[in-house]
């Protein structure tokens, strides 16, 4: 949703159909004002969940993972206490539990798990192009669906129906906004397979990651809890 208004009255919508159905009902508000986690696109994505189900996450992701599945293991019967379920989630992604949970459930589906053995396994796009920061200072902005427009471009998405998906291409971003830059420094990656789309995804992504001198906060991933 573009704001917090139509993201309540969709989530007091959601929990008036859960009651219809007699089932009961917790809406999560989080922010996408920046994207979540640092990968973005199909086998960049894959390879980040990958790495998080072997207990190295994101901290965004940790919390909206955590907030989720504390409340769907609270809505289930497994117990009573949000802290209690957060500790049984965070136990499951250090002790390797939550990764071979995912490994079985690609095997009974067919799936190849060498790919989750082995993430060298993934094609890698021809080219991986690191992006610097040209000013000293604080991220202010990354916007989601810019970065998500930009990865579409690469290839990632379609933007018409007949166009096709390249897995291995996207974008890396190693800094959340609130992060110090100093400049010069890596803050992403570009993953692209075109050399012709090089020059113009630099410049693209160089005007989505916006950096100001003044200090600026990190953005509250979860926003509000509906019931």
């Amino acid at each position: 949703m573009k704001n917090l208004r139509d993201a309540e009255k969709l989530a007091k919508e959601m929990i008036s159909i859960g009651k219809l159905a007699g089932r009961e009902t917790v809406c999560v508000l989080t922010n996408m004002d920046e994207p979540l986690g640092n990968n973005v696109g199909n086998s960049l994505e894959v390879k980040e969940a990958i790495e998080a189900l072997n207990g190295s996450i994101a901290e965004d992701v940790r919390k909206v993972v955590l907030e989720l599945g504390s409340y769907m293991l609270v809505l289930a019967g497994i117990t009573n206490e949000l802290k209690k379920a957060k500790e049984m989630l965070n136990e499951n992604l250090q002790n390797g539990k939550a990764y071979n949970k995912f490994m079985e459930l690609v095997k009974m589906q067919g799936g190849d798990v060498t790919y989750l053995s082995d993430l060298e396994n993934f094609e890698e796009s021809q080219y991986i192009e690191p992006i610097y920061s040209e000013k000293t200072g604080y991220i202010y902005s990354i916007d989601a669906k810019d970065i998500g427009k930009l990865a579409c471009s690469l290839g990632a998405g379609r933007v018409r129906k007949e166009d096709k998906i390249d897995p291995s291409v996207g974008v890396v971003l190693l800094k959340k906004i609130g992060d110090y830059v100093r400049k010069d420094e890596e803050i992403a990656y570009l993953h692209i397979n075109n050399p012709e789309q090089l020059d113009s995804a630099k410049e693209n992504i160089k005007n989505i990651i916006k950096i100001r001198k003044e200090k600026v906060e990190p953005l509250k991933t979860i926003i509000k809890i509906i019931k």
